[in-house]
């Protein structure tokens, strides 16, 4: 197996303590964002043989065992990060394999640069994620009931609301929900400045539910985004709590330290909270207008000791170990292709002992036994 040495994303919205704060290092001052440990080409992993694309490249079958290959191809499909937020993230969408397979092969016919500021897709995967806290996470993810929306906005006695409000009274719920969004982002920008200030002074005022929305209008004031985020369902995880986001649905991280995990895809569609190009048209051909629960997902119990995270999609598989001190040895050797992360404690695999932020790499059929005391997450995929 492979030791990882992996980068570190400086986004602006990362936190400049958490990440430093679980690796046991000095803050730099500057934001640290993201982990990523997988062969993104973005930022691959290194290994002593190279990239992991490097390593995966020359020999996928040896790496990724020949079930991964035949279902996904010669690479690996996901990447595991972890991820530090200070601030909101972009609250935003991702296709499904169908609409990211037509969207990238439009945009390839019309000959968008992929590297063009407003383009959409940059590859033909879909783009579904997993957030694990390890820390109290907060987060948007999924409508609210139109009339649960409906009240919410009406609580806060801003006037220049009330035709939102109207709207989502006025019709049954898909219709409801896609009206409001299509009026709050083609709304005059002039005057959605103004309703955003009015709004968060009410959020900033009133306080409890309204006070993650002031937060938000904080970092991104005037944003139509702020209203946006107001139809979603605030989401406070606690550590070893998940989020499965699927394709459509809209979402956003505000604050905390998790694992996530997601198919190797940069497709994102934008609603708002970002300086960068938000299409509307391709933004209301993606959403899922559908209100619900946003799904908490907490661990289920599996064999030996293993914690499943379980989604509904086979390009990654998140599951933890929380092994106590004295415990026994876990056998962990699979077909699959792994990234083993410790989060706390210390943790023995092979020969490498890791201690929180610390990774590996296992390929398919490597004997992987774990001993110690300390959490470990184990990424593979479903083949």
């Amino acid at each position: 197996m492979d030791r990882l040495d992996n980068t570190i994303r400086p986004y602006a919205w990362g936190s400049t303590t958490a990440l430093p704060r679980l690796l046991g290092t000095e803050p730099t001052g500057e934001p640290q964002a993201e982990m990523w440990m997988g062969a993104h080409p973005g930022a691959p992993s290194r290994t002593g043989r190279g990239t992991l694309v490097e390593v995966i490249d020359a020999d996928p079958e040896r790496e990724l065992g020949p079930d991964s290959v035949a279902k996904f191809g010669p690479r690996l499909p996901f990447l595991l990060k972890l991820l530090a937020a200070g601030a909101p993230l972009s609250l935003q969408v991702h296709p499904d394999l169908t609409q990211a397979k037509e969207g990238y092969a439009d945009e390839e016919r019309r000959g968008v640069p992929v590297t063009a500021p407003h383009r959409n897709y940059k590859d033909a995967n879909h783009k579904p994620e997993l957030i694990c806290a390890l820390t109290e996470f907060d987060g948007l993810c999924g409508f609210r009931d139109p009339r649960r929306a409906a009240a919410f906005l009406d609580g806060l006695g801003v006037d220049s609301l009330k035709p939102y409000v109207d709207l989502l009274h006025a019709h049954p719920e898909e219709a409801a929900l896609r009206e409001v969004l299509t009026a709050i982002l083609t709304a005059d920008p002039e005057e959605m400045t103004r309703t955003v200030t009015e709004t968060a002074a009410a959020c900033d005022r009133l306080g409890g539910d309204y006070a993650p929305y002031a937060d938000i209008a904080h970092h991104y004031p005037g944003d139509p985004g702020v209203l946006a985020a107001m139809l979603l369902n605030h989401v406070r995880l606690q550590p070893g709590e998940a989020l499965f986001l699927g394709a459509g649905v809209p979402h956003a991280y505000l604050d905390g330290l998790g694992v996530e995990i997601m198919a190797n895809s940069d497709n994102v569609l934008r609603c708002g909270l970002t300086p960068k190009h938000v299409d509307v048209p391709e933004l209301l051909r993606i959403v899922r207008f559908e209100a619900g629960d946003p799904g908490v997902l907490r661990p289920e119990a599996g064999p030996d000791g293993e914690e499943v995270y379980e989604t509904p999609i086979d390009e990654f598989r998140l599951s933890r170990y929380v092994l106590p001190a004295g415990g026994a040895t876990h056998d962990l050797t699979l077909t699959t292709p792994q990234i083993l992360l410790c989060t706390a404690g210390s943790v023995r695999t092979g020969e490498h002992e890791l201690t929180p932020g610390a990774s590996v790499f296992v390929p398919s059929g490597e004997k992987a036994e774990v001993s110690g005391a300390g959490t470990l997450f184990r990424a593979t995929v479903v083949a």
